[in-house]
């Protein structure tokens, strides 16, 4: 049983956003723990849907992956555990638009991961990947970045010990942006949780 809305009659199609849930992993909890926006639903990944024939594709900058292409159940799916998945479509976006975003994405496939999260460096991380890809369309914007955590006061413990092993100074206050910052975009309309399924081996990433 492959991923499906949690909607009935939802169709995905290209340009649609996926916003993953926190993992278990440490840099997925510190994103969650310093970027919580209020909403219902948290948020620590992302990725844009491209829809060819019948086949959903995700395109996404992951760690230990970099800029990837997975079928829609793989990025359901982290070390074959299911994981919350909210859908998203963005209000207004026509076709031109969608092909401009996607073959945007498209040629970045196989760049890497942005560890560092300045957006000067090399790479993208996740919500830097999504943004570029609408960039000519100012669909998102960006703002200062914080590390804090809001029940410390301090820097949260996760990004020190990142940052720590990447050998630089934690870039507080640097322009950024994030998925829960980005999914409460008015631009974004949520169509519902994506439901998971099982893993189709046969099944690889582009």
């Amino acid at each position: 049983m492959s991923c499906q809305p949690a909607i009935e009659n939802n169709h995905y199609q290209s340009g649609d956003i996926l916003f993953r849930g926190y993992l278990n992993s440490t840099l997925s909890q510190a994103i969650d723990a310093v970027t919580q926006t209020g909403k219902e639903h948290h948020y620590t990944h992302m990725g844009l849907v491209e829809v060819d024939r019948d086949t959903v594709w995700v395109l996404h900058a992951a760690p230990g992956k970099g800029v990837c292409k997975e079928l829609l159940e793989d990025f359901c799916l982290s070390d074959s555990d299911s994981v919350v998945v909210g859908h998203y479509r963005v209000k207004g976006l026509n076709t031109e638009s969608v092909d401009t975003a996607l073959a945007f994405a498209n040629k970045q496939l196989g760049q890497p991961y942005n560890y560092s999260y300045i957006l000067e460096d090399e790479g993208f991380y996740c919500s830097e990947f999504v943004y570029e890809a609408f960039a000519f369309d100012s669909l998102f914007k960006l703002n200062p970045m914080t590390f804090i955590d809001p029940q410390t006061g301090d820097f949260h413990r996760g990004w020190i010990k990142h940052y720590n092993e990447l050998g630089i100074a934690v870039p507080e206050g640097e322009i950024g942006c994030n998925p829960n910052g980005m999914a409460a975009n008015q631009r974004l309309e949520f169509l519902g949780m994506v439901k998971q399924g099982q893993r189709d081996d046969k099944h690889r990433s582009k």
